[in-house]
């Protein structure tokens, strides 16, 4: 089995900034493909972004594009996800994911990944 916690999210005010953190436990960390997607009341769940196993390779959403960062510490078994630029349309519960598939390519896809954590809300108010 594999954990994966969220932490980082609050209220923050529009174009501030925020970095949230996923803290994966249970397996070996390196070899997966990590992704952030999000959910926004009313609306189905969004991929954000996602980073290969090595961090080489990283993919975003347009929406969040020249905003967010994604980046991970293998030594840490954590993922990040930086946002800067906030705004009140951001405004969603959180996920990390992670794909076991090892050394894999980056999927953009929820259904590809295998793993989730529990979330955490960020809420940019205008």
């Amino acid at each position: 089995q594999v954990q994966l916690v969220e932490s980082g999210g609050r209220l923050v005010e529009a174009v501030g900034s925020l970095r949230l953190s996923c803290a994966v436990s249970g397996r070996t960390f390196r070899p997966y493909t990590m992704g952030w997607f999000r959910q926004a009341p009313g609306k189905e769940r969004e991929f954000v972004a996602a980073i290969n196993w090595n961090g080489g390779n990283t993919y975003y959403a347009d929406s969040v594009k020249g905003r967010f960062t994604i980046s991970r510490d293998n030594a840490k078994n954590t993922v990040y996800l930086q946002m800067n630029s906030l705004k009140p349309e951001d405004t969603a519960v959180y996920y990390c994911a992670a794909d076991i598939t090892p050394w894999g390519v980056i999927v953009r896809t929820a259904e590809d990944y295998d793993y989730w954590g529990q979330g955490t809300q960020v809420t940019v108010s205008s």
